[in-house]
């Protein structure tokens, strides 16, 4: 029973030096350095990068800015669609935080999806500095085809991605639980996905420290 006790403790001590660590890492200056619209527009493949990606209005921008403690690091816009580039982020000269636009819009031209498909799709299975693409899920909505069509190009690039819950304070405990549930079916049913689900609101918190403690552990 000790040894259990303190392999308990242990395990606490190391999950607690772990968000703080992350903590350090995300108030270091983080600042816009690069935007792309053109393969050729890449940046140099340097540092480590964490990708974002998500419907539009997942809430990636907010999310961006919560991890950061920045009230506008990422722009929110008001037009779903509109974001049509990859924006690159300096994280403390240590790791390379990537906007992807949003993807599944209705009403988006004909261009932002081939946009997607093409740049996109070309970015994620050539990009040798990328760790992990963090693929957004509004956990107030049900998973679009739109959703799985990404998951399903993921795979395919063979570029491993996390799948992290949204806007989690707007939903009761019961739906968020079997909300969990269902995305970690989708993960388990996914060759290129990482077991683990996040839960996160911009708005309470929630879930931030452990999103930041993941996205740390893929620093250089």
């Amino acid at each position: 029973m000790a040894d259990h006790a303190t392999d308990e403790s242990g395990a606490a001590g190391s999950r607690a030096d772990l968000i703080e660590a992350a903590r350090v890492l995300f108030a270091a200056e983080c600042r816009f350095v690069h935007a792309a619209q053109r393969l050729d527009q890449l940046p140099s493949a340097s540092e480590p990068e964490v990708a974002f990606a998500g419907r539009s209005n997942v809430g990636k921008s907010s999310l961006l800015n919560a991890l950061t403690g920045r009230r506008a690091l990422a722009r929110v816009s008001g037009e779903p669609g509109r974001t049509r580039q990859l924006n690159f982020f300096d994280l403390g000269g240590r790791l390379m935080l990537v906007d992807m636009p949003g993807y599944g819009y209705a009403r988006a031209g004909k261009a932002v999806k081939q946009d997607w498909q093409g740049l996109m799709f070309d970015y994620l299975r050539g990009r040798t500095t990328l760790r992990r693409v963090m693929l957004l899920l509004d956990a107030r909505v049900e998973v679009k085809e739109a959703d799985r069509a990404v998951m399903e190009l993921l795979d395919r690039a063979a570029v491993t991605f996390q799948l992290v819950l949204t806007k989690v304070d707007g939903v009761k405990s019961a739906a968020l639980a079997r909300k969990l549930a269902e995305a970690r079916a989708l993960a388990r049913a996914h060759p290129a996905a990482h077991p683990e689900v996040m839960a996160t609101s911009s708005e309470t918190g929630e879930g931030v420290p452990e999103l930041r403690a993941a996205i740390a552990g893929l620093a250089g």
